[in-house]
This record gives structure tokens, sequence and C-alpha cells, in this order.
């Protein structure tokens, strides 16, 4: 059997900014940080500021924060596809 290789937070916001990419276009910047109040966030942030400007999440922990992040962008997505 194949050993299952274990998903980085890079590997994540790779992803994320290759989702991004694809349906909204020009990507400035994908990313996550921890916040003394608020807790681990990651955030998209797009070059044209008009449609959607800037995409955030936040979780207990980096991982979490990404998966809520793509997550996010996926509901969107799928979204704008049915309209």
């Amino acid at each position: 059997m194949a050993k299952h290789k274990e998903k980085t937070n890079s590997d994540r916001i790779l992803r994320i900014h290759q989702l991004c990419e694809e349906y909204f276009g020009n990507v400035r910047f994908v990313g996550v940080k921890y916040h003394t109040k608020i807790g681990w966030i990651a955030k998209v942030q797009f070059e044209d500021q008009d449609d959607i400007g800037n995409l955030t999440a936040d979780g207990d922990d980096a991982t979490d924060a990404l998966r809520k992040l793509k997550n996010r962008v996926k509901k969107i997505i799928k979204r704008y596809s049915m309209v």
C-alpha cells in the first residue's frame, strides 16, 4: 500500500491560491497569521478591490483557519456558478 502524504499548510495555501486565481482572477496574497485577540486568521487578498477585495476566516489553529477559508472560497464559487 502507498503511504498517504500528509498535507502541509503550504499545500493548503497553494490550493487556495489556485482556486481563487481560476475563478476570481489575480490574487495578491494568500496567507495565515496569528492575531492576539482573535486567534489564527487566514486571508486572501485580490488585486482588484472592486468585486470581492478580501476574504478571511479564523480558526483555533493555522490549519483550521486555512480549511475554513478554503471551504468559504468553495461556497462562493458554487454560488457564483449557480447564478
